[in-house]
């Protein structure tokens, strides 16, 4: 079995590239649902500097519906084979517990997990590997999430959701340093909800566990600046680097090498302000 680095090294923000390898994803749906095409567009996006890579078979943008549990297994553990080898995390976007199974076995460095491993028996899949656990937040289900959600108060109520699921995880063994979690962009929240959730990251990112954070192309984006999915660069960049201020330690994008430029400029202007002053 190939070696997991455990725990993933978040001396600095992590740049984690998309792949989903499904037909109707809300940015890139259908670009690279061929294994070939799926591992070459992730080996650019490694070349281009990602740290990990996150493979997804099962959409779960806005209205979408579910996959088979034999579908999704067989988008996305053929392009896990192919990558596992080539000395950079891999991540596998799934809530089924017996993909998550397969992935582990196959040297999966990460189960990023939109469904927080609340299905039967997800948390036992992952306790006695090495493999990262990503909870994500969401109210609802994919195909209805964005129609009515409503908070009394966004930010508590997402980090109270997610500290009790990691509290489930450190509960059955999963170690501190393998848990991330992750607010959920887009996933039951309105517009203003997303943008509260950037803003007050420090909740969650001061709460003692790594925190990833996906607002890549995401639709709240599109609703201020008026662009599609492809035209929403400028605001991805934008979204990460507040994040990345706020103490991110995980930065989900689609566009790595542009984020890589972000992350750069901000570790310039950081270690030129720890300097001693002339």
């Amino acid at each position: 079995m190939p070696t997991i680095p455990n725990p993933l090294n978040f001396s600095r923000p992590l740049i984690m590239g998309i792949v989903n390898i499904t037909p109707d994803s809300f940015s890139d749906g259908g670009r690279f649902l061929q294994r070939d095409r799926a591992s070459k567009h992730a080996r650019l996006l490694i070349a281009e500097g990602a740290d990990m890579i996150d493979l997804g078979g099962e959409s779960t943008r806005p209205g979408a519906t579910e996959v088979g549990l034999q579908e999704e297994c067989d988008r996305v553990l053929p392009v896990l084979e192919a990558l596992v080898g080539d000395g950079v995390p891999i991540s596998i976007d799934t809530q089924k517990t017996a993909l998550m199974i397969e992935a582990i076995k196959l040297g999966a460095a990460m189960i990023n997990d939109v469904n927080a491993l609340q299905m039967p028996g997800a948390i036992a899949a992952c306790v006695g590997s090495k493999v990262q656990v990503c909870l994500m937040h969401k109210q609802g289900v994919p195909g209805t999430m964005q129609q009515a959600p409503k908070y009394q108060n966004v930010v508590s109520e997402v980090r109270d959701f997610l500290l009790a699921r990691a509290d489930a995880c450190l509960a059955a063994g999963i170690t501190k340093e393998r848990i991330v979690i992750d607010p959920g962009f887009g996933f039951g929240k309105t517009v203003q909800h997303n943008f509260r959730l950037l803003n007050e990251l420090r909740y969650f990112t001061e709460s003692g566990f790594a925190v990833l954070a996906g607002f890549s192309r995401k639709s709240s984006l599109g609703a201020v600046t008026g662009r599609d999915a492809d035209g929403r660069l400028a605001a991805s960049l934008a979204a990460a680097l507040i994040a990345i201020q706020n103490g991110v330690n995980i930065i989900r994008v689609h566009d790595v090498k542009e984020t890589v430029d972000v992350l750069n400029v901000w570790q310039a202007v950081r270690e030129c302000g720890a300097s001693p002053q002339r």
